[in-house]
This record gives structure tokens, sequence and C-alpha cells, in this order.
């Protein structure tokens, strides 16, 4: 998630960011942007970046040639970059050809911005999100049966989360009852990969994350099929494992085998419980319904390290969005 403006005496000239992974960086598309009359300012600019411009070659260029061969005098930097394969290089770089550099301006904010990637830098695991939905006294829905509590416009926020999502997680149960198909169908952009807990085998065959449609990988043993978009995997297990809880790592290797760096947990109780019990989470996202059930599964208890980063109202419900 990064973004660069160049700016010339309070004016800016140029702005670009990020858009997808494996194409121009932040800092290309703002140099780009500059209009022709206004390309000689360059060379009296500042270029204020969310992250340490790169310094290697990777899908593209260093970023740093490009503001040494534009004449950029001055860059002021969010966050140093993690990546082992920048990490201050491209700093040192800047400043031992002249250019003033000054870092750690809104570095807070920057780090907020960038979380996902900082976890799977530093952490070499997928960033993790909690996400439910709750009625008015606490509960996620009634046993062994379908039970909506969000509206409508919830739904297309959790779709734009599905697309901002790499995976999504739910367990056998959560499966069985609500039968999703956990893809996005409300919102822009990309489906997740589906992933479904299902250790014993009890999904039917007619379930729609059995449907074949979209890559699929199911924690649990090989149904009879041809199989084209769908994964069974069977995690090992061994006596020292700890309880249920033995699946979760070997998933969370697979997942950054796959290069797959955002994980969306929807569920059920039990799937978030054992998240929350190894303290394996980044953010949480509730939703909270106005509306009473009065008996049901009760939702999880939102962990005492969680911060409140923003509260919102969407439709009649209001969602909540912590992080550590």
């Amino acid at each position: 998630m990064v973004g660069a403006v160049l700016v010339h005496q309070g004016r800016i000239l140029g702005e670009g960011w990020h858009r997808r992974y494996g194409e121009a960086h932040a800092e290309v598309n703002a140099v780009a942007s500059v209009a022709v009359a206004d390309r000689p300012l360059l060379r009296q600019a500042v270029l204020y970046c969310s992250l340490e411009p790169c310094a290697h070659h990777g899908k593209t260029p260093p970023c740093a040639d490009l503001i040494l061969r534009e004449g950029i005098p001055e860059v002021v930097i969010a966050n140093t970059d993690p990546n082992p394969l920048v990490a201050g290089k491209s700093i040192a770089r800047l400043r031992a050809a002249g250019v003033r550099v000054r870092t750690g301006v809104l570095e807070e904010e920057g780090r907020y911005l960038n979380r996902a990637f900082f976890t799977w830098i530093q952490q070499r695991r997928p960033h993790i999100i909690l996400k439910w939905a709750q009625s008015a006294d606490g509960f996620l829905g009634r046993p062994g049966e379908r039970t909506p509590i969000s509206g409508p416009l919830v739904q297309r926020l959790v779709h734009r989360w599905r697309a901002e999502a790499d995976a999504i997680l739910v367990g056998t149960r959560t499966a069985q009852v609500d039968n999703p198909r956990l893809d996005n169908r409300l919102y822009f952009g990309k489906s997740p990969l589906r992933v479904v807990l299902d250790l014993k085998g009890k999904l039917p065959l007619q379930a729609h994350v059995l449907d074949d449609r979209q890559p699929t990988w199911i924690l649990g043993p090989e149904r009879p099929g041809r199989w084209e978009n769908t994964h069974f995997w069977m995690p090992p297990h061994t006596q020292a494992d700890d309880g249920r809880r033995w699946w979760v790592a070997f998933l969370l290797k697979q997942l950054r085998a796959a290069e797959k760096a955002i994980l969306l947990v929807e569920g059920g109780a039990d799937v978030l419980q054992q998240f929350i019990a190894l303290d394996l989470w980044d953010d949480i996202r509730l939703i909270q319904s106005p509306h009473y059930l009065g008996a049901g599964i009760q939702a999880p208890a939102v962990p005492p390290a969680a911060v409140l980063r923003e509260r919102m109202r969407v439709g009649n419900d209001s969602v909540l969005l912590w992080s550590r």
C-alpha cells in the first residue's frame, strides 16, 4: 500500500500509487503524472512516500534510480521498508548521492496502512483478519440454523473485504449450516482462495464450496470426483499437537508457500476462538446488529490487546474495526 506525491513550493506536481503487484511503483506513477511544463521543477521538488523507495531489481527497476535520474533533491518517507532486499539500502544510496532524506514522518499511520505487508515480511505468515457478525446480545446465530445477522449494505462491505483478501476460511459447521459460496459477488475485484476446515469429511458433495468453480482448499480427506480447482490437504497430526489447533500452523505454512498474504477468517465460533487462543490475529472486524436473538451461539470476546481503530454505521448495523 504505497503512495507518492511530488510537491514544489506547496503545489502538487504529480501523485501516484502502486496499483497492483508487478506493475509500476508509486514513485514511477507520480513522476509519470507530472505535466511536461512542470518537468523542470522536479529538480526543486520534494517527494513524499508512504514507504521507502525500492533499491533492487524485482518486477520493476529500482525507484532509487528514478529519483536520482530525475534529480529530485529531497525525499520524505513514512516507513523504512522491512524487506531485507531494501531495509534502508535505498535511503543510504540516496543520501550518498546528496539527496536530503527524512524518515519517520507519520510513521505510525504508515505502519497501520501497511500492516499486512509488515506482518508478511516480519512474521513470515499471512496477515490474519478475524471477522464476525453478532446480535445486540452477543450471539452469532442459532445452532443448526442459518441466522442472518447483518443487513444488505454490510453484505456489500463484507464482499469488498473478500476482494481485498487472498484467502478466506470457514469451519465445517459454518459450511454446512450457512452453505456459503465464499466468493465476491457484490463488489469489484477478485474472489479469494476458499479454504474450508473439514477434517472429518462431513461436507456434503452438493455444498457450494465443493462446486469446483474457483480455487478451493479443503483441509480434510479427499472426496471422490474429478477436481480441477479443488485441492484436498490432510494436515499431519501427532500426539504432541495442541488439541484441535494443530491444523492452524499447517495452514499458515501452506498459505505462505502459495504467497497468500491476507487471510480472512469468517468463522464459525470455534474456528475464530482457536485463532484467538493461539494469539494469531492482526485485525478484528466486528459487525454489531441492533437486533436481539435472546439465545444462541456465543460470539467470541474481543481480546484485551485489540485497539479500536474505527467505528462506523452501515445501514442499521455498526461496524467496529480493531487491530493490535
